[in-house]
């Protein structure tokens, strides 16, 4: 797979929910902090998105907005003062009609409809390239912009008005594609952070696509280096500078974050998940594993990767490229089939 995919391979658990939300007059709704990541999409009409801590954002139709930290918010008609926002109502008794709506007159004009919903994410194990996203991504309807993004949103419509047949698959790999849209559209935008500057650099765009296309493979930063087209110290020193670790020591860092989906998401013999992510045996991926996540793959396993269900495990702080202990990756050769 390559980067993004992967990235978002790594964290994803479960399957995206939403709902769809029609309101007209004057609202306001509370969406607390969740692990996961939150979206939501104009359809029809205007509304105010009030971040915690951020700048409100104004959605119109057809505008996109990705908070890819679960950073609680509230939704609202119009710009809300302090004290409206603390007297929001909670978002899901709100959504499923259980709490009263203001009865008040509503023209067609005010009237907003929304498509809701999360990802489930597994917040131990971000890569780096979803850290840095800001806790709110909006992507505007602009004439010429994000045309993928578009045609996804127009077909989320599309399948959101009637009940079809296979809407059942449809609707989430539709949600799928959004978040992919989402992302890339962040990316091709960007100007802050080390990750658009990262794909964007042809060398270490080259080097990670070839170690996540394949990370079994027998890689050192000689063969690396061969397939990015430049010698092994311009790759070295190109890759950590960007990524922020050297190449081998984000292989090994890459093969059991990979290890970690593997177990949580199937039931994949030990032995046949040390083999595809390039260990020899499956002590040798223990030893790897109990080091960088704190706990066995059996243990780790059997909560699902859940940290408070798993006593014997420690928070880790040392996930993704940077700010991790480089003595404790381990060389890669270690880890060869």
């Amino acid at each position: 797979m390559d980067v993004v995919s992967d990235a978002i391979f790594a964290v994803r658990t479960g399957r995206p929910s939403s709902d769809r939300v029609r309101v007209g007059g004057h609202w306001c709704a509370r969406l607390d902090p969740y692990d996961g990541a939150g979206f939501h999409i104009v359809l029809q009409g205007s509304c105010w998105l009030l971040p915690d801590g951020g700048a409100p954002v104004v959605l119109g139709p057809g505008d996109v907005v990705l908070l890819p930290h679960g950073t609680g918010h509230v939704l609202a008609d119009a710009p809300a003062d302090p004290a409206t926002v603390a007297r929001a109502v909670p978002f899901g008794p709100w959504r499923d009609g259980s709490l009263p709506r203001p009865a008040l007159p509503v023209s067609r004009e005010r009237e907003v409809e929304m498509l809701c919903g999360k990802y489930r994410l597994d917040r131990d194990h971000v890569h780096p390239l979803l850290a840095e996203l800001p806790s709110v991504v909006h992507l505007p309807n602009r004439a010429g912009a994000h045309p993928e993004l578009r045609a996804a949103v127009e077909l989320l419509g599309g399948e959101l008005d009637e009940l079809r047949p296979g809407s059942g698959i449809a609707l989430p790999g539709l949600l799928d594609l959004l978040l992919v849209y989402a992302i890339r559209s962040w990316l091709a935008e960007s100007t802050a952070g080390a990750w658009p500057a990262v794909l964007g650099d042809p060398v270490t765009a080259a080097a990670l696509r070839a170690l996540h296309s394949d990370p079994a493979a027998p890689w050192t930063t000689d063969r690396l280096a061969a397939e990015a087209g430049v010698s092994r110290p311009t790759l070295a020193r190109r890759f950590t500078t960007l990524v922020g670790r050297p190449p081998m020591a984000y292989l090994t860092w890459w093969r059991l974050t990979r290890a970690a989906a593997l177990l949580r998401e199937t039931e994949a013999p030990l032995a046949s998940v040390a083999r595809r992510v390039g260990y020899s045996s499956p002590y040798a991926l223990s030893h790897a594993f109990r080091r960088e996540f704190g706990t066995t793959p059996g243990r780790y396993r059997a909560t699902g990767g859940d940290p408070v269900a798993d006593g014997s495990r420690r928070h880790h702080p040392r996930h993704g490229p940077r700010g991790r202990d480089e003595a404790g990756a381990g060389p890669a050769t270690q880890a060869r089939p």
